[in-house]
């Protein structure tokens, strides 16, 4: 492997972990995070009453 592609190589798996442990870190320490998650109610024409 050349200079190069080790360099690129080592950019990109940097990258993603840093992205990871920015995203985990996020989760867990947001305070109040389940408060605001909001459910999508669905409803489709079969759930409909038989008239």
């Amino acid at each position: 492997m050349t200079l190069s592609g080790l360099l690129v190589m080592l950019l990109s798996v940097g990258t993603v972990c840093i992205l990871f442990a920015w995203c985990v870190f996020k989760v867990l320490t947001t305070p109040q995070e389940t408060e605001k998650v909001h459910a999508v109610e669905l409803h489709t024409p079969d759930m409909n009453e038989p008239d």
